[in-house]
């Protein structure tokens, strides 16, 4: 192994899988963190999905220690902290701790922080985050029901969350070639966590490169794009992500309430069966589960979809009848009941909207490896489920995806190209 990833997220770890995958690393994605040695040598780059993002900042520091020492021991010669392209977190973490308590387990002296993912139209300028031309804080974040990003500052919310020195790297010296006397000047001034701008592939790239030595790497799937070409690993050859595919009926369970996924749902919705589920319904979760099921089967062969998405204003009005915290838990819970009782009833391909959803989701079918198979939509890959039964799976953040991407996703999985 010479990569390995701590994912704060199931639809992240699956972005950036998805993204060594296509540099030509051997990858597999693993639910949560592997007990024991790894049994195949032939895994370069190792992808350790975690749902840290929204617990409690000691909880998902534990956890992505634990990740760390199974990767280290394992042989992992670089670390890579995943975290979400719109650098979800609240002012008190999760990702200065994380990163902070990787620094420190690592003994590495820096580390360069990005989250832009231009693909998906996240960039950073002059410390600032943006989502296609619009600054973090409005472009529908500011809104997000868990972690609700206020402040587009990349640099300010960071010193909020870790007790380290924050910098920046700005896109100027990363394109003028002066980046690496940069970074040397502020290894002098003590500054341990350096943002850095980029607004393209070609800048992504470079930082991966410059990153060749660092022992951790933190940022988004774009910062991973160079990593492998810097231990000699070459992009993969044509149809090497190809798959068979995974017959058997299909669903679709969305917990986002990404403005994103409500496109992709009232697409979907026009010509598709769909069940949409309220914060009421949460309260009675034997009930709904029961109810949606019988919902599932009886459409068993039209790729049925149950939902909780909403509007964020009415999002914000059940968290304040219900608690935030307790209506989360139980929409998890739910639909990772739903998934595994669909599966015994036959259902074979699941498609899954919303970070938090889809970690609920995968991890109830207990720890596991997943392949990563081909790319459905950009940073969203299948990922296949060996065993009994085979399963195949499409994670999708919330905001990633084109209108028509449950349509797509659901003929990916069955390996169909078109």
């Amino acid at each position: 192994m010479k990569i390995g990833v701590i994912g704060d997220d199931f639809t992240g770890s699956g972005d950036i899988a998805n993204t060594l995958a296509k540099a030509g690393a051997r990858t597999v994605q693993y639910v949560g963190t592997p007990i024991g040695k790894l049994a195949d040598g032939s895994i370069e780059a190792a992808v350790i999905a975690l749902k840290t993002r929204s617990v409690a900042a000691d909880d998902a520091v534990a956890q992505s220690l634990t990740a760390c020492r199974w990767l280290v021991v394992n042989g992992a010669e670089q670390i890579v902290f995943k975290y979400c392209s719109t650098f979800d977190s609240t002012p008190e973490g999760n990702i200065g701790p994380v990163a902070e308590a990787l620094l420190a387990e690592l003994d590495a002296p820096l580390a360069l922080v990005c989250p832009a993912f231009p693909a998906n139209g996240r960039t950073l300028y002059n410390g600032h985050l943006f989502v296609g031309d619009r600054l973090l804080s409005e472009s529908g974040m500011e809104n997000h029901p868990l972690t609700p990003m206020t402040d587009p500052d990349i640099r300010r919310w960071l010193s909020l969350q870790t007790r380290l020195k924050v910098g920046h790297l700005a896109l100027q010296s990363l394109r003028s070639g002066d980046a690496e006397a940069a970074l040397s000047l502020a290894k002098r001034d003590g500054e341990k966590l350096i943002v850095a701008d980029a607004i393209s592939n070609d800048d992504l790239m470079a930082l991966g490169r410059i990153a060749k030595t660092h022992r951790l790497v933190t940022g988004g799937s774009g910062i991973a794009m160079a990593l492998p070409g810097n231990f000699g690993i070459r992009p993969a050859v044509e149809g090497r992500l190809q798959f068979d595919g995974v017959c058997g009926p299909a669903f679709i369970l969305s917990g986002s309430c990404s403005s994103a996924t409500r496109t992709q749902i009232a697409a979907y919705c026009r010509s598709h069966p769909s069940m949409r589920l309220d914060a009421e319904d949460a309260l009675d979760p034997d009930a709904v589960v029961a109810s949606c099921l019988n919902f599932l089967i009886t459409h068993k062969g039209s790729g049925p979809l149950v939902y909780s998405t909403a509007e964020p204003s009415e999002v914000s009005a059940a968290q304040a009848r219900h608690g935030r915290e307790r209506l989360a838990a139980l929409f998890e819970a739910i639909f990772a009941e739903l998934a595994v009782k669909a599966v015994t009833a036959g259902f074979r391909r699941l498609v899954v909207a919303g970070g938090e959803t889809s970690g609920a989701v995968a991890s109830a079918f207990g720890a596991s490896a997943l392949e990563v198979g081909p790319e459905i939509d950009a940073g969203v890959p299948v990922l296949i489920l060996d065993g009994e039964p085979r399963l195949a799976f499409a994670l999708k953040s919330g905001n990633f995806g084109a209108c028509d991407f449950f349509e797509r996703a659901l003929h990916a999985l069955k390996g169909d190209a078109s």
